[in-house]
């Protein structure tokens, strides 16, 4: 039994993990045309929340289930998984290396507007049989990337420094 789930994920970290999957697979729905893509904010202010209060490793577990979900549900693309594990993952990695919310967030936009649309860019040629350029995904998941990290950094500081919680206490 040393090597259970329950042993590596404690049931409060997969009960969470669980409630930002619901969170990003529900609001799937919610995107925005952008060029050649559909940008979903709500997936990059999950994983920068869950990038700084999870860590890396429970990020990107959400962020792989989150984008398995929504294309089991046909509300997403493949091409959801590259963006958000990368940018989950690096959302994590910053914060935990730089200890600043605003380092998570733009690990957020490097790791999906620019490391996931650049792997993004080959796996739509492949499956999707796109015949653009790479450009043409750096751009929308760059917007969104950007705007989902700007509502993770606020929804963290409400977390974080909100009504009833003092800074530093």
């Amino acid at each position: 039994m040393d090597d259970s789930l329950t042993r590596t994920y404690p049931l409060r970290l997969m009960a969470v993990i669980g409630v930002l999957v619901a969170l990003g697979t529900v609001a799937a729905p919610f995107s925005i045309p952008v060029g050649v893509a559909r940008v979903y904010p709500v997936q990059h202010a999950i994983n920068v929340f869950a990038g700084v209060l999870l860590g890396p490793g429970p990020a990107v577990l959400a962020a792989v289930l989150t984008s398995f979900l929504r294309n089991l549900m046909g509300t997403g693309t493949p091409l959801a998984f590259p963006g958000s594990i990368f940018g989950a993952l690096l959302a994590g990695l910053a914060f935990r290396y730089l200890k600043r919310v605003y380092f998570a967030a733009a690990g957020e936009l490097m790791g999906t507007g620019l490391i996931g649309a650049l792997v993004a860019f080959p796996l739509a040629r492949w499956l999707l049989g796109f015949e653009g350029l790479a450009y043409a995904y750096i751009v929308p998941f760059a917007l969104s990337s950007l705007a989902g990290s700007l509502i993770g950094v606020m929804m963290l500081r409400l977390w974080l420094h909100g009504p009833g919680n003092k800074p530093g206490a």
